[in-house]
């Protein structure tokens, strides 16, 4: 798993809640004072910050990043239509070049002209192994780029990778001013200049990245003035300072965002998800490693109990990194759960009840500790379900809380709960989380999980364009995955936005395991238009 698969593109460190100034908190949304009138700003508070503002290290490679564009853009249906790029892409018949035909008239918040010169040197950086993008294996097939003037781009590839198209949402980077530093340190990570809608005016590191319009923007300047996303790490606070009129919107768990349904000023927004929540299982731990032990656990929690209870409702079981109403499913891998049939595969095994009724083979007891982020409520809650239903079959699940400084350095051995998850094609999430070569690297297959029949169907389906073909692959992935389960799958979760129902505009898509920067109803902010003063609310 990447960074963005396990926290978000989140640094995790985050010491604590918001502090924004008193003038800010006063009325974040309102530049109009007493005279009533519509909203032209927006403070939202949201779980996690970036690592990085630049595209070449891995922001804006999903869209919607409000500072940069990417050749094409996700529509609210997910559909891709131009963004950059001035139609969707020609692609030739063997499936292997790409050509892009970019939009007149396009510059940066600088002034510069955008060109295709800057589409190349973003994609040939991103692929350069001196550049630190933990994603770079998502643009493998990618053999290389060139531009024909300056307004056509086109992608050579090595093989016929059926998403590509895709994957040219990947915000775009000036080449006049980011090939001029370095890559990975460089001041461009934290202060980007962009094509997007909106211009960063600044970045206090955990407590909120700030946004002003682009007043030159190729669609139009928005008539959200000033954005703000104010970075909150606890629900809770979250949630507290959305009650008391410091924040316009905020994403929170179901039982928080429940607190605000009598409230007739605010909305609440549901969106679908691929978002999952998982436990690692690192093969490196003598007891999370062996096989019936994964295969025990997997049948032994209660995904239901999970959604109904901790979700309350919002969500759905999870079997695999695929949600179950996705078209990519694998019928048939649903996991009933099965507290004596995990006890028998433990007994077959020869992990024997002890006198405590710990499980034990060959003097090892079968205990382990699994770590969560502190103050994610959602996550503490999953690990401790997940232990409460372990222990009832022998095993010993200790949930310990951490920051993501204390939790990498022991992702080798412990077990986490995790989450990811990317709308879109099967390739995207599964070939990080599973693919064996990549176990170790960062947030990429944090399991260790290696499994050579998954190895080949991953590389199949991502080799082909062949639709048949690719289903075949990535159904095998998942009937693997019930054999030797090494991750525990838990639930796929709905997002729940609160958010004041002062502009006509927003919406949600069906969002990845991402939330809260470039997802949820803010997503398309850049198109919001300020409701009336006085307008009937919804």
């Amino acid at each position: 798993m990447t960074a963005r698969l396990l926290r978000g593109t989140a640094a995790a460190t985050l010491a604590g809640a918001l502090a924004l100034t008193a003038a800010a908190c006063s009325n974040p949304g309102s530049t109009a004072g007493a005279s009533g009138g519509p909203k032209d700003s927006a403070v939202v508070g949201i779980a996690y910050e970036p690592e990085t503002l630049s595209p070449l290290l891995g922001y804006g490679k999903d869209g919607n990043s409000k500072i940069f564009d990417g050749l094409l853009a996700f529509d609210a249906d997910m559909k891709l239509k131009p963004a950059l790029a001035s139609k969707l892409p020609h692609i030739s018949a063997d499936g292997l070049t790409y050509t892009y035909t970019l939009r007149d008239g396009v510059t940066f918040s600088d002034g510069a002209p955008f060109t295709a010169k800057d589409v190349v040197f973003t994609y040939r950086t991103i692929l350069d192994p001196r550049t630190n993008n933990a994603s770079r294996t998502e643009l493998d097939a990618l053999k290389s780029v060139e531009a024909v003037g300056d307004d056509t781009v086109v992608f050579h590839l090595k093989y016929p990778y059926a998403p590509f198209a895709q994957r040219t949402v990947q915000a775009i980077a000036p080449e006049h001013i980011a090939a001029k530093q370095d890559v990975n340190t460089g001041p461009f990570t934290s202060k980007p200049i962009g094509t997007g809608p909106y211009v960063l005016t600044g970045w206090s590191k955990g407590e909120k990245l700030s946004f002003k319009a682009n007043p030159t923007y190729w669609n139009g300047a928005p008539q959200v003035k000033k954005f703000t996303m104010a970075v909150i790490k606890d629900d809770d606070v979250r949630a507290t300072r959305l009650r008391a009129g410091d924040l316009d919107g905020a994403i929170l768990p179901p039982n928080l965002a429940a607190g605000f349904k009598a409230d007739k000023a605010k909305k609440t927004w549901t969106a679908k998800t691929y978002d999952y929540r998982t436990v690692t299982l690192p093969t490196h731990h003598q007891v999370a490693g062996d096989t019936a032990v994964r295969r025990a656990l997997d049948i032994a929690i209660d995904r239901q109990a999970m959604v109904d209870k901790i979700l309350e409702g919002a969500g759905k079981p999870a079997y695999g990194p695929v949600p179950t109403d996705s078209p990519w499913f694998a019928k048939g891998t649903e996991r009933r759960h099965d507290l004596a049939g995990a006890q028998k595969i433990l007994d077959e095994a020869g992990w024997k009840p002890g006198p405590d009724g710990i499980r034990v083979r060959n003097g090892v007891r079968a205990a382990f500790p699994l770590w969560y982020l502190s103050g994610d409520k959602l996550r503490q809650d999953h690990a401790l379900a997940y232990a409460s239903d372990a222990k009832k079959a022998g095993i010993d699940i200790t949930a310990q809380a951490g920051t993501w400084e204390v939790i990498e350095p022991r992702m080798k051995t412990d077990a986490v709960l995790a989450g990811g998850g990317a709308p879109g094609d099967p390739d995207f999430d599964q070939y990080l989380l599973l693919k064996s070569d990549l176990a170790g690297d960062g947030f990429n297959n944090m399991a260790w999980y290696d499994n050579k029949t998954v190895d080949r169907a991953l590389e199949d389906g991502r080799r082909t364009d062949d639709l048949t073909k690719r289903r075949a692959a990535y159904d095998t992935v998942q009937r693997e995955l019930v054999k030797n389960p090494g991750y525990t799958f838990l639930t796929h979760i709905d997002h729940l936005y609160v958010v004041d129902d002062a502009w006509d505009g927003p919406s949600t898509q069906t969002e990845p395991h991402d939330h809260g920067l470039a997802s949820g109803p803010w997503w398309n902010v850049e198109s919001w238009k300020p409701k009336k003063a006085g307008a009937t609310q919804k």
